[in-house]
């Protein structure tokens, strides 16, 4: 009877279903010097089990961190020199600064010149679109919507 109780609780064991009342017969069983020839596996489990149970910690930790704060200031001073930067920017106020041509020709190129960096950045974009694209007809075609 007493068997076929243990093989009942290291089944819930297993199966993590065990109380703490459960797992302390098991240790109280496994810690035996006769133990069942087919369940003899277990032993070394549940005495691992209960020496590890014993282990402390000795050593003392320290209450206070020994951190040093350099890193909090630089962020501190990083952030205070962003902030500035924003502040006193200067707004763009001349004609110079705005791009104004006066020769209709030169502004027509320069126009020219934009547009083909936008087309081919966004051209790029596009050809990564088309894989996209190519995946999405390849896995219609495997899993058949």
């Amino acid at each position: 009877m007493v068997l076929n109780n243990i093989e009942q609780l290291l089944e819930k064991y297993n199966n993590g279903e065990t109380s703490l009342k459960e797992e302390q017969q098991l240790k109280d069983y496994f810690e035996q010097e006769t133990v069942a020839p087919h369940l003899e596996m277990y032993k070394p489990m549940f005495a691992y089990f209960s020496i590890s149970q014993e282990e402390k910690f000795t050593k003392d930790v320290p209450l206070k961190s020994n951190k040093n704060n350099l890193y909090a200031w630089i962020s501190v001073a990083a952030v205070a020199v962003l902030m500035l930067g924003f502040y006193f920017k200067s707004p763009l106020t001349s004609a110079e600064d705005l791009g104004t041509y006066e020769d209709p020709e030169m502004a027509y190129l320069e126009v020219k010149k934009s547009l083909e960096m936008i087309s081919t950045q966004f051209n790029k974009g596009a050809s990564s679109i088309n894989y996209l694209a190519e995946v999405e007809n390849t896995t219609s075609l495997i899993f058949k919507k």
